[in-house]
Formats: structure tokens, C-alpha cells, sequence
């Protein structure tokens, strides 16, 4: 996904470093490299050495990127990475375990709705070089980064002392020794998120700290706390404060704090999405993402010649891979289209290109929707869960779809749409299978706000199936649903234990209907209300 969607955002940037010396601004590419070369020598990265005989060398390439400082984008930052050509590697010999957790989404929602929820201070930082700071475990050699090769030794290779951009352990590596030096400093790492940091302080309030690589959110009611954390890091790696949360994984942050509100949104992301694919100001945009005469399945069309030559030429993996980065980050109301859309990347037709174009067309309209996150008075911090099921929507296989989303501080902080694992032969089946795989969620976002110290006494849970309510509550439906897999059962255990509660709700009020089908734009703009999904 994050492949198909990197293509979008990079314009005018060089890919080698030919081109970087050749383009009208190689002095800044040049400075950008040359900051990049003093890290890996301060932090003895490599040390110049003959190979040794049966061993070889990985290459290296120089990897260019802009960054914008502000949301004006008048500040641009320049940055290289010199990269090692980690394809190269192999297993056993240059690299045993590569797998390193990352921060998932919903745990950034969540923390901005505590922020919000809370009134906390957030804080940003970025660790310069993040991969040069881990020792290697095994033995590497590297060939001379290209234009800074040395003058005595150009035959010589860099054996590596440190993890470096680009190889396969590194990430690990990287992650391995963030982990041990917070947990030296005091503070407890979430058993249900492992990149969610955590220490109590002594007004029992909390310092909370989410890692994604080598990016860092900081939260906490005390701004001092934040401080001597960022002293900390400081200490043991080379920090660049980026002061208040502005921008997180292509995510821009905006907050009023006179209104509590606490705004997410990705008008830039989306600005280049819409532009590589050309949509712009003339294009007619929609007012829902899917509309009901696209009735999309395998065979939709005769996959003629001409056809074949024609999708031959449309970028359809990269722009549903766009869409879904959208989609997931922080995009709900485009997660029953995507899902639609993406089932049929193998092989697509004009009929799924136009789909595509039709989701496009209502980001256009859309561009500066966002998440608005504020103070819950009436439910405090609890977390509130919507669920649905359309019954056999799939024309390929008939399989129904789930849908389900959770709001935390008035807004949505996780959600789902999805195609069930097996074929249901009634709706009662296809909605109780539906709130089983809104409950399993149910419990994890449980778990992860108790690490966070926000204890709650349920979740409330609600579904516009009175039948699977019943189905939950009551034995006696048994005998017609000896077909359903023993799994969906657990739920049953799971609502005895009052953790969750099962509820009844009008189907014009859940907005969760959205990601199951394509609805009428006055009930789609219903559930956006509803759910807080708002322009910006």
C-alpha cells in the first residue's frame, strides 16, 4: 500500500546522484549530502577495510527527499539518506530476524482523542539518523558511498560498526535498542501496542509516548515532564525537536484550543493524489463515494483486446493504493469504496477503472474533510462502537460485508470494512458474525485504554439488528445456527462478562450502515455528521 501510494507525493526530486548534481539546485542536494556523510561519522558508522576473501560487498545509493517545514510550504527542508542495497542481503549469512513493530493508526487516533479528550500537551520529535544508533550483529561490508569515495583507498569497502538505511535488520535493530532504553528509564511499554510507551506520574496523571520508526509523539498534562523526556532522548540519541504536533505520517494536525477542538486532516496528501491522477478544479466532483448504478463484480465487461490495451496503460494499483493510505489513516467514508475497488487489482476492467475515478471524483469534493476531535462531557472518555452487515452484497461470491467503527472524543479513532471469511445464508448470521468482529476490536481498544490509565466500566456497542441481539442473548436460537463457525460464539462469553454491551440502534442513526453499501447522499451526510467527519 505505502509503495503504491510513496509515487504521489515525490515531484522533482532526483533519483541517483547524477541527477541530483546535474538539477538546478545540487548545491542544496550536495549540503543535504554532505550533513548526511558528518552523522555517519560521528557515529563511526563504518570503518574503511580490504574485503576479505569470501566475503562481499553490498552496494549503497544515495536516497533524496523534500520535507515541508510548514504547512505554507515555504520552508523545505532538504535531506539525503545514503541507503545500503539490503536486496542484496542474504538470510543466515548477512541477516537472521527483520520483523520491528511499529505504532498502529488506531493508537495515534486514540492518543489525539486523550489529547483533546484531556486537554494535554502534545509534543513531536524526529531522531536524526535513527538506524546509525543500533549496534550490528553481524559481520557486513559495504561499497564507498558514491562521490564521497576515498582518495587512498578506492578499492577498500566499509565494514559496517553500526545498522545502517536500507538493510534488513536494521529496523529491528533500531527497535531493540529504543525498547531497552525506555525501559531503563522507567516507563512501560503496552502489552496490547508495543510501540506505546507509558509511565505514571506522581498526580496520577500520565507521560505517553507512540513510536513509529523514528518519529515520536509526546503527550502529558505537564509540559515539564515532556521536557525532561526530550532531555532524556537527548542524551542517548540526536534528537530534532519539531516543537507542537503539526504533521504526523502525512496526517496535518490543527488545534483550537478556545473551542477544545482538535482537527486531522491530509488536504496536502490528497491535493497530490487528485493531481497525479488529474483531478483538478474542472473535473465534476459527487457527493458519495460509490454510487449505486456501479455495480461492480469479476465480469463486468468482455475483457476484449482493445480493453486489454487500454487498462494496460492505466495506473489502477497505484491509485487504489493512494486511496487506501487515505482510507486508512483517517478516511472511514471511503473504506466500503476501497474495499470494493481493491478486490479486483489482479485484473481489472474499465467498469472498476471508472469506480476508482468515481472515488476520486467525491475526494475532490471532499479535500478538506477531516477528524474533529473534542470533550465528550456526556460519555466522559468511554469509547462508543457502531456495527453493521450488508447481507450478500458481493455479486462474485456472495459473501457479506462487515463494517464497524469506534469513536473516541466525538470522532473515529478505529473502523473497518471488510468482506467476511465465510459465506453467511441469512442476515441474522451475517450481523451476528459482523458484531463478533466489532467485539474482538472491542476488546483490544479495551485493553490498550486501560494500559493508558482511562479505565471505563463497558463499551457500548450498537447494532440495528434486533435479531442478532437476541441471537447473543438468548440459547434457544441454537438449533438454527448449529451451521455458524464455534468462533462467532465467544461472543456470548464476552457479554457475560459486562465488558461490552450489546445494544439496539435505529438504522437512520448508525453510521456505521456507510461501510457496508453505497447509501443515498442524505443518509451518507447523516452518518459524516454523526461521527464527526467534518470540513476543516
Amino acid at each position: 500500500m505505502v509503495a503504491y501510494a510513496l509515487p504521489v507525493v515525490d515531484d522533482d526530486i532526483p533519483v541517483t546522484y547524477q541527477e541530483a548534481m546535474q538539477s538546478l539546485e545540487s548545491d542544496k542536494w550536495k549540503s543535504a549530502m554532505d550533513e548526511e556523510m558528518q552523522s555517519l561519522r560521528k557515529n563511526n558508522t563504518w570503518k574503511l577495510t580490504q574485503l576479505p576473501k569470501g566475503k562481499r560487498a553490498i552496494g549503497c545509493k544515495w536516497v533524496f527527499a523534500k520535507k515541508d517545514v510548514s504547512p505554507s510550504k515555504k520552508d523545505v527542508r532538504y535531506k539525503a539518506r545514503l541507503v545500503a542495497k539490503g536486496y542484496a542481503q542474504k538470510e543466515g549469512i548477512d541477516y537472521n530476524d527483520v520483523f520491528s513493530p511499529v505504532v498502529k493508526h488506531s493508537s495515534i487516533r486514540i492518543l489525539l482523542a486523550l489529547v483533546a479528550q484531556l486537554n494535554l500537551e502534545l509534543a513531536q520529535l524526529d531522531v536524526k539518523t535513527a538506524f546509525l544508533h543500533s549496534e550490528l550483529e553481524e559481520e557486513i561490508y559495504m561499497t564507498q558511498p558514491e562521490g564521497y569515495e576515498d582518495a587512498g583507498g578506492r578499492n577498500w569497502v566499509c565494514k559496517l560498526n553500526k545498522s545502517l538505511y536500507g538493510l534488513k535488520q536494521s529496523l529491528r535493530q533500531w527497535y531493540k535498542q529504543f525498547d531497552s532504553f525506555m525501559r531503563r528509564q522507567k516507563y512501560t511499554r503496552s502489552k496490547y501496542d508495543n510501540c506505546v510507551y507509558l509511565q505514571k506520574l506522581h498526580d496520577r496523571s500520565f507521560i505517553y509516548l507512540l513510536l513509529y520508526v523514528d518519529d515520536m509523539l509526546i503527550a502529558s498534562k505537564s509540559q515539564k515532564k515532556i521536557d525532561k523526556l526530550k532531555a532524556q532522548l537527548n542524551q542517548e540519541f540526536e534528537m530534532k525537536d519539531l516543537g507542537e504536533a503539526k504533521k504526523i505520517l502525512g496526517m496535518e494536525i490543527s488545534r483550537d484550543r478556545q473551542r477544545g477542538k482538535f482537527c486531522l486532516n491530509q488536504k496536502q496528501y490528497l491535493k497530490k493524489v487528485l493531481q497525479c491522477f488529474g483531478v483538478n478544479e474542472n473535473t465534476k466532483h459527487v457527493s458519495t463515494p460509490l454510487a449505486s448504478h456501479l455495480k461492480l463484480n469479476a465480469q463486468l465487461s468482455p475483457k476484449t483486446e482493445e480493453e486489454r490495451e487500454y487498462m494496460a496503460k492505466v495506473p489502477y494499483a497505484n491509485a487504489v493504493g493512494s486511496l487506501m493510505y487515505a482510507m486508512v489513516c483517517m478516511r472511514p467514508d471511503i473504506s466500503q469504496a476501497v474495499g470494493v475497488v481493491s478486490r479486483y487489482m489482479h485484473d481489472p476492467r474499465k467498469g472498476h477503472w471508472q469506480a476508482v475515478k468515481w472515488i476520486l471524483r467525491y475526494l475532490r469534493k471532499t479535500v478538506d474533510v477531516g477528524l474533529v476531535f473534542e470533550q465528550d462531557e456526556a460519555l466522559g472518555q468511554f469509547v462508543v462502537g457502531y456495527v453493521d452487515s450488508d447481507f450478500a452484497g458481493d455479486l462474485d461470491k456472495r459473501r457479506s460485508t462487515t463494517g464497524y467503527l469506534f469513536t473516541l472524543a466525538k470522532a473515529p479513532v478505529s473502523w473497518k470494512s471488510t468482506l467476511q471469511s465465510t459465506i453467511a445464508i441469512s442476515t441474522t448470521e451475517a450481523e451476528y458474525m459482523a458484531v463478533t468482529e466489532a467485539v474482538k476490536e472491542a476488546i483490544w481498544l479495551n485493553g490498550l485504554l486501560e494500559d493508558l490509565g482511562v479505565v471505563q466500566s463497558h463499551i457500548s456497542l450498537y447494532c440495528d439488528s434486533q435479531s442478532a441481539i437476541h441471537l447473543e442473548k438468548n440459547q434457544v436460537y441454537h438449533s438454527r445456527t448449529k451451521h455458524i463457525d464455534v468462533r462467532y460464539h465467544f461472543v456470548r462469553k464476552v457479554f457475560e462478562k459486562g465488558k461490552i454491551l450489546l445494544q439496539k440502534i435505529p438504522t437512520t442513526d448508525n453510521p456505521a450502515d456507510m461501510m457496508t453499501k453505497v447509501v443515498t447522499t442524505i443518509k451518507f451526510n447523516h452518518c459524516l455528521n454523526l461521527i464527526n467527519i467534518l470540513r476543516i
